[in-house]
């Protein structure tokens, strides 16, 4: 039985049964073997040494006669040799079809490719998973294992498919859980139920509640720590209420500014409409007429339209130099000749002949650039590179040309850039050049310090009139209004007030001349005094020159209206000539001693 085995492959023959040598136990077994037989069937199919292909079926040729191989093979074949010979080598699965498809079949050893005949996709579909002649381990091992598929690329997907050796698994469920199913698999794996903790009705009727707190406070204790006290959770539940109730009362007074603000805001944005009407149609045709009228001042202290508003500063501001744009292009022509013929000269002979020559005020177009960058910062428009920056440089130069005894000077970058934003460029220019050539702007711009020390004492007459108890309370520290007054009257406050704000004080100073500039600056004194009583020197000076950013128009202007430009039933005008008067006549008096 031991040689038997080893002649056999390990295993016992199969008992010949009573017809000798081919009985029905051997024909049961053989069966279920014949289509395993990769040798056997391949040489039935193309023969050890021909490797021609098979001929196509004969007319009157039975298909069944024909066997995988597609070669015709009689009815009756004599039984093959019983043994368990490369069994696992014939098994056509899908694996090799696929990589008969993909890959290329090995040469036959002749060297050539058969020549294949057109087939029947039939015949074809039959004929793809045969090896060629000659096959054997070592050529099946040295193939790809996996096959290469590029045309078959698919997208990835969130359940793909997982894959075994010949096969496919089909896709998992990889579906979210639900909290209730997760609470129930926990259950079931611990034996614990879980009780929710019950609702509170304090939680219904409270519209805001912070998490933070609801977090800290109102949830219990973890299981694994000790449970609070009665007294402790009824201490941290009135801290939490206390808590919640200050929130909420401070979300509501948030929320009623922002409807009160919102309220105020439509309501002005509807009288500005309404108001653009009237001075487009009634107001700006009949301008010398209705200018002086008491509906189109009342109309003018509630703020120009931003349409209009342009316009009209033109118009209230005036011509008096008679300005004309081909003026403007004459001087903004000299202008560029001289930055093109500085921009070649070094910069320190450039710096030593603008300390030398103070009359020649041309020369502080330098003074310009440096200037333009720190000129509403917080806009991006008037910097290197924005939209407006090359054309306040083209004004600003053209007037230093213009008037060369007044130059550049701090300050002007603000007042001509207010001028661009509402106007074109040439009659930004003309109402640029007659807005500084206004007494009380020429005296600040050209630093006419006996003119400016006569501003400063009306200014102080009417502040002691209007705020008695800030104006000793100045006075006690020497603070003098140079100190805060200067930045304000440079660039007509549109340096230290939003620009919205600052603009709607322009259209009253535009109706009122320089008058309304001081009483701007006791409106903002009026609003910020009750600060101001508790403040020193220096944060006085401090607040002044920079004022809070939430100043509103309606605030400020209530407080400017509150003022009362009158002193001893004298007007500002008759307070100022008279304190012109009284300074001519000191100057007469103390004549003869300078002299001397």
């Amino acid at each position: 039985e031991e040689e038997e085995k080893l002649q056999n492959g390990g295993f016992l023959p199969c008992p010949a049964g009573p017809g000798g040598g081919g009985g029905s136990a051997g024909t049961a077994l053989e069966e279920p073997l014949r289509s395993c037989q990769l040798r056997s069937d391949a040489e039935r199919c193309w023969g050890t040494t021909s490797g021609s292909p098979p001929s196509p079926l004969a007319p009157g040729e039975d298909v069944g006669v024909r066997t995988s191989c597609g070669r015709a093979q009689p009815a009756a074949l004599p039984p093959a040799p019983l043994g368990f010979t490369d069994v696992n080598l014939n098994s056509r699965n899908t694996y090799e079809v696929s990589r008969r498809r993909s890959a290329p079949e090995h040469l036959p050893h002749g060297g050539t490719a058969p020549v294949v005949p057109p087939q029947e996709p039939a015949e074809r579909t039959r004929r793809v998973g045969i090896a060629g002649a000659g096959s054997s381990f070592a050529e099946f091992f040295t193939r790809n294992f996996f096959t290469k598929r590029t045309k078959e690329l698919k997208p990835a997907v969130q359940s793909a498919p997982g894959w075994k050796l010949f096969g496919k698994v089909p896709p998992r469920e990889n579906l979210p859980k639900d909290s209730k199913i997760i609470q129930q698999e926990y259950e079931a794996r611990t034996g614990r139920m879980y009780k929710p903790p019950p609702p509170s009705g304090r939680r219904k009727n409270i519209e805001f509640e912070p998490l933070s707190t609801t977090a800290l406070i109102l949830e219990d204790r973890p299981a694994n720590l000790p449970a609070k006290s009665v007294e402790e959770a009824l201490r941290h539940r009135q801290e939490y209420d206390e808590m919640v109730a200050e929130a909420k009362k401070r979300e509501i007074k948030e929320a009623h500014k922002r409807k009160k603000i919102m309220r105020e805001r439509f309501k002005q944005e509807e009288n500005i409409a309404s108001a653009m009407v009237i001075w487009v149609n009634e107001i700006l045709p009949n301008w010398e007429g209705m200018r002086a009228t008491r509906r189109v001042r009342e109309l003018w202290w509630q703020g120009l339209p931003p349409s209009v508003r342009g316009k009209v500063w033109s118009l209230a501001v005036g011509n008096e130099l008679n300005i004309t744009p081909e003026l403007y292009e004459i001087f903004l022509s000299r202008a560029k000749e001289r930055w093109k013929s500085f921009s070649e000269t070094s910069c320190e002979n450039d710096v030593e002949d603008v300390g030398a020559s103070v009359a020649d005020r041309e020369a502080s177009l330098e003074l310009i650039k440096l200037d333009i960058s720190r000129t509403f910062p917080s806009l991006y428009i008037f910097q290197k590179g924005g939209p407006y920056h090359d054309l306040l440089h083209s004004v600003l130069g053209a007037y230093t040309c213009y008037r060369p005894d007044v130059g550049y000077v701090q300050g002007m970058s603000f007042i001509a850039a207010v001028l661009i934003l509402n106007l074109e460029e040439a009659d930004a220019f003309i109402a640029f050049a007659n807005l500084l050539n206004k007494p009380c702007q020429l005296a600040f711009f050209r630093v006419d310090h006996s003119m400016m020390l006569k501003y400063f004492a009306a200014f102080e007459v009417f502040f002691e009139e209007n705020l008695p108890k800030l104006f000793l309370h100045f006075k006690s520290y020497s603070l003098t209004p140079d100190i805060y007054l200067i930045d304000w009257i440079f660039t007509l406050y549109s340096k230290s007030l939003p620009l919205d704000l600052a603009c709607r004080v322009w259209d009253v100073f535009c109706r009122d001349g320089e008058e309304f500039l001081f009483r701007t600056g006791l409106g903002i004194l009026r609003l910020y005094e009750d600060i101001l009583l508790q403040m020193d020197f220096i944060h006085i000076a401090q607040f002044l020159t920079k004022l809070p950013e939430d100043i509103t128009s309606e605030k400020l202007f209530s407080c400017i209206a509150a003022i009362q430009m009158q002193n001893s039933n004298k007007k500002w005008a008759q307070v100022f000539a008279s304190l012109m008067k009284d300074n001519k006549e000191g100057d007469k008096n103390h004549s003869p001693a300078l002299k001397s």
